[in-house]
């Protein structure tokens, strides 16, 4: 038996990166998985080698009507809602006299007003189904600050505040919907496999953010798609409202 049969899913950001690799992890467990990206063609190619299991929905997730429509996608072609991902996001690496408004704007847009949007929509379908797990991806910026991370801690500390948030309410109306929040460190996505790229020296690049990881090593996105599986599966049934670390011990010291 898979730790998800029988639920459905909806995972935004599937087209790649964490978001991907949680919907395969689903499949692999039993789920049915609605993947949704803005980018439709990789949203196609990683949603193909799963079958029936998913499906793949275009997606803006800073539109509301867009919300709307993938949950009532879902539910139609998968059954009741049961599970939701909120994978999506961006990053900005800039200080707070360097940021833009424009450029704080679309950070927030997407990390912040994305999973308040996936949070409302994903409680209003659960809780008419008899409950559910919402997963929040943020990150351990949203835990400690940087320098030059204006924008992206700010996003990121909203979502596990958020988090905190839904999970009480829903306690509070007796929904039986948990909430948790997500924080990775450095994990090797195509976001930060361009990163390291665009470098003038990546493998000095690579060595500098293995070097702040106790671990020695940058994580992989199956090792974060593992705890999301635990946070969707009933192992998890009494856990709501908390924040699950996954950075090699970066924040331990």
């Amino acid at each position: 038996m898979g730790r998800l049969d029988g639920k459905t899913a909806l995972v935004t950001g599937a087209a790649s990166g964490i978001g991907r690799r949680t919907a395969e992890r689903f499949v692999e467990e039993g789920a049915r998985v609605a993947m949704t990206d803005i980018d439709a063609g990789g949203l196609a190619e990683a949603a193909a080698p799963l079958g029936e299991a998913a499906i793949a929905l275009a997606h803006d997730v800073t539109s509301e009507e867009s919300w709307t429509a993938a949950v009532a996608r879902a539910a139609e072609a998968l059954g009741p809602l049961a599970i939701v991902v909120n994978s999506a996001g961006t990053g900005q690496a800039d200080t707070i006299e360097g940021t833009t408004l424009e450029d704080w704007r679309r950070v927030m847009a997407v990390n912040a007003d994305g999973t308040f949007l996936g949070c409302k929509h994903g409680v209003i379908a659960m809780k008419r189904t008899g409950g559910g797990s919402i997963v929040n991806l943020s990150s351990v910026s949203g835990l400690v600050g940087g320098h030059n991370l204006a924008a992206y801690n700010a996003s990121k500390g909203a979502v596990r505040l958020l988090t905190k948030s839904v999970a009480l309410h829903c306690a509070r109306e007796g929904y039986d919907i948990r909430c948790n929040s997500v924080h990775p460190a450095f994990i090797m996505t195509p976001m930060v496999e361009a990163l390291i790229g665009r470098a003038r020296d990546p493998a000095g690049v690579t060595a500098k953010l293995e070097a702040q990881i106790p671990l020695g090593r940058i994580g992989e996105a199956r090792e974060v798609a593992d705890m999301i599986v635990y946070l969707a599966s009933d192992e998890s049934r009494f856990v709501t409202g908390s924040e699950f670390v996954i950075d090699g011990g970066l924040t331990a010291g």
